[in-house]
């Protein structure tokens, strides 16, 4: 019986490690002082994102600096892996983009939708999420929310 609990309490402790090591790091960058972009951040935790926030005095340099042109530009850029998502963009397409890895620079939800996650409001119809490709043109939709 004594063995029997070390083996369950080793392998609880394994199972919440191997949990703890699942979370995929992200980075936040903001205005200092923006309020939805803490509720996005919040919400990219809930969704099992280990989440960095950095307080940004220039986001179009970070922007800039992502491929992001002002046409996409949301309230905040988070930085996945090699990929920016940028806006207030549901967990769905980011799982997807993560999930199949398409040759992109990112994903967005330009400006702040009300409804969208960490934004007060109601949704008025799907969102667009839309390409980030680097290059001039129309943005792709990449999927609607």
């Amino acid at each position: 019986m004594k063995r029997l609990i070390i083996a369950v309490v080793i392998l609880a402790f394994t199972l919440g490690y191997a949990q703890a090591q699942e979370k995929i790091a992200a980075t936040l960058y903001k205005n200092p002082g923006c309020f939805c972009c803490d509720a996005y951040a919040d919400y990219l935790r809930a969704n099992g994102f280990n989440v960095t926030v950095v307080e940004h005095p220039n986001m179009t340099l970070i922007k800039r600096k992502y491929g992001v042109r002002e046409n996409l530009e949301g309230c905040h850029s988070t930085v996945i892996g090699k990929y920016v998502i940028e806006g207030h963009v549901p967990i769905g397409p980011i799982r997807r983009l993560l999930a199949e890895k398409p040759d992109i620079k990112g994903i967005s939800l330009p400006g702040m939708p009300q409804g969208s996650p960490g934004m007060s409001g109601t949704q008025e119809g799907p969102f667009e999420v839309l390409t980030i490709t680097g290059e001039d043109g129309p943005a792709p939709i990449y999927a609607k929310e």
